[in-house]
């Protein structure tokens, strides 16, 4: 129970503060919006610029933690993408689309917080190591699916392209490669650039889930609730016990699996909606997904707190 008041709900009260919001009308749509463009193209983007720019990569890069991770998400990915065509009898593009629902979890807006909260700021380091990779990953793994869904028959010579102009419009994957580039190269950034990093670093996260609520708010389910179900069993539930059972194998620390397990708990995140709309498909269950399993993943990650040592 200390871990659901402590940890969790704190977090979702902050949801909860933007969801209302905007449906009492203190807030409008536009307003959730813009303030999900301050934080999802300017302030998060700063944040993980200054988590990459300052991280040990020799010993934070864990192969057997990115490992762990990304052989779950991946396997989500495919489960999902077959569950869609066989089960549910989309077409391969919608079926591309609920992939990537149970693909795409949400690491930055709710993974950070809670195992900060959780664990202290001490335990994020393995956090923003799978994040560093988690944007390029799923967009090359989604686009590339979608691409080849799309262009079935016809050439796909084209596709490289296609996937890194899309991935390299993402300010998070640019705010990523700029702290590669400067951890790499060595650069120590100006004081008071840093001071003004700091700044807008404090406005993020609590920007984020307050714009987060707002815009769910957009989103009540409506209609296809097997197919949204399956998106959240496969998020809140498949996903963590696979990468849980890949961290045992694979030996890593307590701290890791924390961090590796807790990420993959994380309900759909908004850029599973985004993705499905950029290709107009399975919008429905797309933004039915994120708002059912952001509300019951409060549930489902008090029980993997528990669960984890």
């Amino acid at each position: 129970m200390t871990a659901l008041i402590d940890v969790i709900l704190p977090v979702f009260l902050v949801i909860g503060f933007g969801y209302l919001a905007v449906w009492k009308s203190y807030f409008s749509d536009s307003v959730a919006d813009g303030l999900m463009t301050f934080t999802q193209g300017f302030a998060i983007p700063c944040l993980l610029f200054r988590a990459i720019s300052t991280l040990d990569l020799g010993q934070h890069f864990d192969l057997a933690l990115l490992g762990s991770f990304y052989t779950g998400a991946l396997t989500c990915f495919a489960i999902g993408l077959l569950g869609g065509r066989y089960i549910f009898k989309r077409d391969w593009e919608e079926s591309v689309a609920i992939g990537f629902c149970c693909l795409f979890s949400n690491s930055l807006l709710l993974g950070l917080p809670i195992t900060e909260r959780a664990y202290g700021a001490g335990a994020l380091e393995a956090n923003y190591a799978i994040i560093a990779l988690h944007s390029p990953f799923c967009y090359a793994v989604g686009i590339t699916a979608m691409e080849i869904a799309r262009n079935r028959g016809g050439s796909i010579a084209n596709l490289p392209r296609k996937v890194l102009a899309a991935m390299f419009k993402n300010a998070l994957i640019l705010g990523i490669m700029l702290g590669f580039a400067v951890n790499l190269s060595g650069i120590t950034l100006p004081h008071v650039l840093n001071d003004a990093l700091d700044l807008i670093i404090r406005t993020a996260l609590p920007a984020a889930l307050f714009g987060l609520g707002g815009v769910l708010y957009r989103y009540r389910p409506e209609g296809d609730i097997k197919a949204i179900l399956f998106v959240v069993i496969i998020s809140l539930i498949m996903h963590p016990a696979i990468v849980l059972g890949m961290t045992h194998l694979n030996g890593l620390s307590i701290a890791e699996t924390r961090s590796g397990v807790l990420t993959a708990a994380m309900a759909p995140g908004i850029n599973a909606y985004v993705f499905a709309n950029m290709y107009g498909k399975a919008r429905r269950v797309a933004a039915s997904s994120v708002l059912a399993g952001t509300a019951l993943s409060i549930l489902t990650i008090w029980c993997w707190l528990a669960i984890l040592p």
